[in-house]
């Protein structure tokens, strides 16, 4: 790998938006081949969180639910958001427990991703989850979630016919699937 400087000059900076969960400015710059223009950044101020989980038949869960942003009823891994200053896994424990229902024994961290570098500096956390103790969804407010235990091969399948589009989902199950291939216990 390597590793340069960056070539971006900044020549000033001015905040057009903030809420509890993102900032955007916009940033006055040189880009690298010399021309002045502008660069929108829009700042996450909280870590997207994904949970796999599996439980000891192979099966995971999805969570289904309308997204307003995009205007799709998606299916995805559970998620969520890790405040700053939060300890991501807590927050992976938290969303399990909050759009699930369940509790797990074993964590491990599966993967870590920028999930849109162009425009933003978010980063996502996905944790694997197995040794499921099942207890009461407690979804949020904002949340009308609709819960589906499938088999671990059926979310690929849907991955792979475009049923499942999360970006934080699909990086988790083609995770799996990679480490499935190579010979890796997952549960």
């Amino acid at each position: 790998m390597t590793t340069t400087v960056n070539p971006w000059k900044i020549l000033g900076k001015q905040e057009v938006y903030d809420n509890p969960w993102i900032n955007v400015t916009a940033y006055d710059v040189i880009n690298p081949r010399g021309g002045k223009g502008i660069y929108g950044k829009v700042h996450f101020k909280n870590i997207a969180i994904g949970v796999l989980v599996l439980d000891e038949q192979l099966n995971t869960y999805l969570i289904g639910q309308y997204r307003f942003a995009i205007d799709v009823y998606t299916w995805e891994i559970p998620e969520g958001g890790c405040p700053e200053g939060t300890d991501p896994l807590e927050s992976a424990r938290r969303e399990l427990l909050e759009e699930a229902g369940l509790e797990a024994l074993h964590w491990k961290e599966l993967l870590r991703m920028h999930l849109s570098n162009s425009v933003s500096d978010e980063l996502a956390i996905v944790y694997l989850a197995t040794g499921l103790i099942q207890k009461s969804p407690q979804p949020e407010e904002t949340e009308q979630l609709t819960i589906r235990k499938l088999p671990l091969e059926t979310a690929f399948a849907m991955v792979e016919d475009g049923l499942i589009t999360d970006a934080i989902s699909v990086a988790a199950f083609q995770k799996a699937a990679l480490m499935q291939h190579k010979g890796t216990r997952l549960v």
